[in-house]
């Protein structure tokens, strides 16, 4: 008789070891796909900001609750890759690139304290520039001579549905680890 009840607690030990693998299993696949992931910058039109190779944390859950502010850098897919832009045009708005590489935001001159240096193509945004519809950002990189970002045909106008996140901590190298501005 002893033999059969220390043989149902083993496996009463095994059933809720299994049970608690895979409820932390479970949870971390629900904190990866609805709350924060971890993505990996690839290639310089980032910098000085983000350098190719850093690892970065993008928060998803505070776009499901607000909304996308101009400056944040977000993270969207292209083609199956993921990029990592600023936003600079919302909803709306019409934005143009002057000839200068000024940018224009319904007319207005904006800030443009996180470029690199001076723009020298304006894409598709020169001329009379974009107006983008209700749901549409226009992104650009940091590194502007070296980005491929709504400017271009291949990127245009990032639909909100299709923003996975916004970057909010540098994990790696742990030098520059902290909060991303």
């Amino acid at each position: 008789m002893k033999n059969r009840k220390a043989g149902h607690r083993k496996s009463s030990g095994a059933l809720s070891f299994s049970i608690y693998i895979f409820a932390i299993i479970l949870f971390a696949v629900l904190i990866r796909s609805f709350v924060i992931e971890r993505v990996v910058v690839v290639g310089e039109s980032m910098e000085p900001t983000l350098d190719d190779g850093d690892n970065v944390l993008i928060d998803k859950l505070s776009y499901r609750m607000g909304d996308i502010e101009r400056y944040d850098i977000v993270v969207f897919p292209v083609d199956g890759i993921f990029l990592i832009k600023r936003v600079y045009g919302l909803p709306g708005e019409n934005i143009r690139i002057d000839e200068t590489g000024l940018i224009y935001i319904n007319g207005e001159v904006i800030d443009d304290r996180y470029a690199r240096e001076i723009m020298t193509d304006a894409g598709r945004a020169g001329g009379l520039g974009v107006t983008l519809a209700e749901d549409e950002y226009f992104v650009l990189g940091d590194n502007r001579n070296n980005s491929i970002d709504s400017r271009a045909l291949e990127v245009g106008s990032v639909r909100n549905k299709n923003i996975r996140g916004k970057v909010l901590i540098r994990l790696t190298p742990l030098s520059k680890f902290g909060k991303v501005k």
